[in-house]
């Protein structure tokens, strides 16, 4: 009879969905995060794919065709030298994607450690991290962006150093608190009753428990890093001239706004859909990843 209880147990069990598949469930349910990841999926398969794509070199100029409107040989027309719109929209967007997941990836690499050191340990250390948090919170993100960019120095790296450190505070926050509600856990505290070194249980019992969070949030501030990479380049403190960047290319843009509105128009159309697929996807990733939603 418990042979038999035990195997209608281990039935039940393998017919309950996995969690990973209830997540994918619930995302692909979810219109808009497939919209969005279908955007995301398509401007990083273009980023991708530039080097290899029939298009003519961004930099090349001509100057029999100066401010063209669209046409066959140009679908996107010509800037004020001459150059393939289409070209460097194309090229434009592996400078944008970068900097989104490189600024968020710096921003990540020190956020969530500091994180997990003033969630877990608090105290002084805690005080110390929390402090100088506040204190980067206090000046806007942008600002503080340009600023850091500013002095470090106009150039596509230095702007994404910027943006990451600008962006830190929000990933140190988030991490501690979610360390500070997961470390008074039964499980955590088990962990510790048996003598487990602290950085194993930071590691196997903390860390995986506040993913999820960290990760909806890396996506939403993927789409702020590149509202940020724009706003720096169409300042003159990011991708350097003749590399191409969206906001570069609105930068030169705005100086032709009657004779040629389609030098603005895609690099301007391209930023709010990239921003907006990494939205969608950030919101349908935060509801899938609800544990309170399963």
């Amino acid at each position: 009879m418990v042979a038999a209880n035990t195997n209608a147990d281990l039935a039940v069990a393998d017919d309950l969905p996995r969690p990973e598949n209830r997540v994918w469930k619930k995302f692909r349910a979810h219109k808009s995060a497939m919209l969005g990841g279908i955007l995301v999926v398509f401007f990083v398969a273009v980023a991708l794919l530039a080097p290899i794509l029939p298009i003519p070199d961004p930099a090349a100029t001509d100057w029999g065709m100066v401010r063209k409107a669209p046409s066959a040989a140009h679908p996107m027309g010509t800037d004020e030298i001459g150059r393939d719109v289409l070209s460097r929209m194309i090229w434009g967007a592996q400078a944008s994607l970068l900097a989104g997941v490189i600024s968020v990836g710096i921003a990540v690499a020190v956020g969530v450690p500091l994180g997990l050191v003033a969630g877990y340990f608090g105290g002084w250390i805690d005080a110390i991290i929390s402090r100088c948090t506040e204190a980067l919170l206090a000046a806007p993100f942008l600002i503080l962006a340009i600023a850091l960019a500013a002095f470090l120095g106009p150039s596509l790296t230095n702007a994404m150093i910027a943006i990451g450190i600008s962006a830190t505070p929000l990933f140190i926050r988030l991490t501690r608190g979610q360390v500070i509600n997961i470390k008074v856990e039964d499980y955590v505290d088990s962990a510790r009753a048996i003598g487990l070194p602290t950085h194993l249980i930071l590691s196997r019992y903390i860390l995986p428990n506040v993913l999820p969070p960290i990760l909806v949030q890396a996506t939403l501030t993927i789409a702020t890093a590149i509202i940020a990479e724009a706003s720096l380049s169409f300042l003159g403190l990011g991708q350097q001239p003749p590399a191409p960047s969206w906001g570069s290319m609105l930068n030169t843009a705005k100086n032709f706004l009657n004779q040629a509105p389609w030098m603005a128009m895609w690099p301007g159309i391209s930023i709010f859909l990239v921003v907006l697929g990494f939205n969608l996807l950030g919101d349908g990733l935060r509801d899938a990843l609800d544990p309170r939603e399963h």
